[in-house]
This record gives structure tokens, sequence and C-alpha cells, in this order.
């Protein structure tokens, strides 16, 4: 029996392809080549003349351990612009480089300019419009960015506020999952959340946390002049930044599961102030 068995698979391996089980024809098809679409900046020379020339860098990945030649040029300018230099592997460098040959160093590009607060302020009055402002404190997956400000951009926020460090910021991942929106919101970048909060709040803007702690959003009165504050996606809002916060607000959770997506929970919690403020 064994040797039939020996024989029969002999014989299908002679076959031509076509004639052969699917089992044995099957190939892995080859992977697409993914091209660099302008997010990224790879080299030691290219990173340099980005840097000397201004250009809106949003962090910079070096190889994890390599500090020679050029790159401590590189990073000594990053801290000076306060450009994040974060440590990555080989795997992970030729990954963000789309396959450059990348020296050790990987540049991550603003695909938008940034606003500033007063010009998110100046919005809202030159519509005449209470300010309706959401800051993000540490918001990390581009995803994520990218749906709040789609949602934003539906709700009639008048821009964002997202921190400076430890936090994604206007990469080309991010404008294309806002898909338009970044045309319509601006969003600023600040170093420090709480100042911002008290700065806000001397413009009468109030400023309203959401954290499970709080009281039910559609209990509280989320009129008139307000920031929406999200927090990060693993931690949520930092105990400092949510004791600078007017309110706090949670959304009533009624399954086993205690916490939602960050873009989600912003979304559901846009849409209650976008529905008290009267549409």
């Amino acid at each position: 029996m064994a040797d039939k068995k020996r024989e029969r698979r002999f014989e299908q391996a002679k076959a031509p392809a076509g004639e052969r089980p699917d089992r044995l024809r099957q190939q892995k098809a080859p992977e697409e080549k993914r091209e660099n679409d302008g997010s990224v900046i790879a080299g030691r020379n290219a990173v340099i003349e980005a840097l000397k020339n201004g250009r809106g860098i949003e962090c910079v990945y070096m190889l994890t351990g390599e500090r020679t030649g050029s790159l401590v040029e590189i990073e000594h300018r990053c801290r000076e612009a306060r450009i994040p230099v974060k440590e990555a592997g080989r795997k992970k460098l030729d990954e963000l480089s789309f396959g450059e040959h990348h020296q050790g160093i990987v540049a991550v590009v603003q695909a938008y300019a940034y606003a500033e607060v007063e010009d998110i302020l100046a919005k809202a009055r030159e519509k005449n419009e209470p300010p309706f402002i959401v800051l993000l404190e540490n918001i990390q997956d581009p995803h994520n960015l990218g749906a709040v400000i789609r949602t934003a951009e539906a709700c009639g926020v008048h821009g964002i506020i997202i921190s400076r460090h430890n936090a994604v910021g206007l990469t080309a991942a991010v404008v294309k999952t806002a898909a338009g929106a970044c045309e319509y919101v601006p969003v600023a970048k600040v170093g420090n959340m709480v100042q911002t909060i008290e700065k806000l709040q001397k413009e009468g803007v109030w400023v309203c946390a959401a954290d499970m702690d709080g009281e039910e959003a559609r209990k509280a009165d989320l009129t008139g002049p307000l920031a929406l504050l999200i927090g990060s996606e693993h931690k949520g809002v930092s105990r400092l930044v949510k004791e600078k916060c007017d309110r706090v607000v949670k959304i009533p959770m009624r399954g086993n599961i205690n916490s939602l997506n960050a873009s989600v929970a912003a979304g559901i919690l846009m849409y209650e102030i976008m529905t008290q403020r009267g549409s």
C-alpha cells in the first residue's frame, strides 16, 4: 500500500501544473513593493539637510545603540529643535524607509503645517460661535488621530490641540485616515497640556475631560465655550491634566468591556456636544 501511495505522488509531481492538485501548485504571491509616499526621509545626509532647511519633522528613528559619525550631529540638532529621537532595530528602520538605504536613520515628516491655539480661537470668533475644541493628550495611533480629525470636521469642531511629546503628529497616515478633513480642521501642537488648559480657561473656555469617574455626558451641560479632552489609548487622562479640568464626563457602558477606543469615545462625545449645542 505504501509503495502505491509513493507512485501516485511521483506521478502527480510529474504532471503538468494545470493537472496537479491545488495543494501542490499553491505558491506564495509576490509581495507588492511599497514605495515612499514622501512621508519619510532616509539616510544621514538627507536628514541633516532637512533639519538645516527647517523641514517639518515629526520624529527621528535611529538604529539602537548606533551613535557614530554624523548621527551625533543629527541627534544634537534634533534636541535643539525639540524633535523626538527614538531608537529602533534594523528591521523597523527597513520597514519605515520602504526598503531604501537608510544608514541607520529615518525621519518621519509632517504632512501638514500646524496652526496655533490662537488660530483656533480666531476661527470660532470669525464664525460667531462659542469655541468647540478637542484636546488630545498623548494619542499615539495615527489611525486614532486621523479618525478624530474626520469626526471633528463633521461635528463643527473649530480645531484640535495635540501633545508635542509621546504622541503622533500630522503624518501621511493620519492625513489619509482623516480623508480630507485636514483641509478644514486646524491642528495645533503644544508642549505643555496643563498650560494650554489654563490659557483656554482664561479665554472663557470650559475644559471637560473624558474619564470613567465622571458624570454621564448626556446629563452634563456641554453647551457654551468648551474644550473636550481625550486621554491616551493606554493610560487615559493623566492625573495632573485631569485636575486642571473644569469637569469630567463619562460615556455610559452597559456591556462587560469598561473602555472604548480613543477615537470612538471622542466621536460619541463630540456628537453629544454637537447635539446639546443645537447642531
